[in-house]
């Protein structure tokens, strides 16, 4: 069900990636057939394959993008929460969505058009500037994501996530995980069993998992094991 975007939906749109340093009536100008699109949880938002004729910015909510295989497994590409937007190049090269998109909890999206974004560039090749430069955002990110699947072990990509969760650098945390262990698993590129087995050896460096939430005793020394800390990762392997 599609909807007229609230003033706070449109403060969150304002300052994505994508529009940094437009200036703000270029800003309205873009946004203005933007309509809020409201998804139950497990709700397709659009799918692999389909005509890509929008692009998207989440309000509220997770959305994961995915592909399926060949071999029929799904294959998490990235997890979207609120600011987060994506499909902005497919959308104007007039091809289709390379990937599902999908909400993991209740979420509402804002939609944005891609002819109307497309007539506003040739108005203003300064969006198109903007575009390039968040579409080489989610590059880089794709890249450390691989880098992050071939360097680093299990443990230190579950330790990282941890961290990133965390909106202290030292002391104590305690944090709530943002959706399932299936989904922070496939997220990572872990089997569900070696999450577990990820969460079981963290214990030994104060992280303790209770239901959704996680108990952090020292955020920095996590930190300092998800950044390859070699003493850290031998008095986790030691100690297990």
């Amino acid at each position: 069900m599609a909807s007229v975007p609230t003033p706070g939906d449109l403060d969150v749109v304002s300052r994505i990636a994508v529009f940094r340093g437009l200036k703000p009536d270029t800003i309205q100008r873009v946004i203005a057939p933007a309509t809020v699109v409201t998804l139950e949880e497990r709700r397709p938002l659009f799918r692999q394959g389909e005509p890509a004729t929008a692009f998207f910015i989440v309000v509220d909510g997770w959305i994961k993008l995915y592909r399926i295989t060949f071999s029929g497994e799904e294959t998490v590409i990235h997890v979207f929460t609120k600011g987060g937007s994506f499909a902005e190049a497919v959308a104007f090269t007039g091809s289709r969505y390379p990937a599902t998109a999908e909400a993991v909890s209740d979420a509402r999206v804002v939609r944005i058009p891609a002819d109307h974004v497309v007539r506003c560039i040739r108005e203003n090749p300064d969006i198109a500037l903007a575009m390039i430069a968040s579409t080489s955002q989610h590059l880089h990110h794709l890249v450390q994501q691989v880098e992050q699947l071939k360097a680093q072990s299990g443990v230190q990509r579950v330790a990282e996530f941890l961290a990133s969760l965390c909106a202290i650098d030292h002391g104590s945390s305690m944090i709530a995980l943002p959706y399932d262990k299936v989904l922070i698993a496939a997220r990572l590129g872990l089997k569900p069993e070696s999450l577990s087995r990820a969460f079981a050896k963290l214990r030994t460096v104060g992280v303790e998992v209770r239901a959704s939430h996680v108990a952090i005793r020292d955020v920095a020394r996590l930190r300092r094991l998800a950044a390859d800390d070699r003493g850290a990762m031998r008095e986790v392997l030691r100690d297990t």
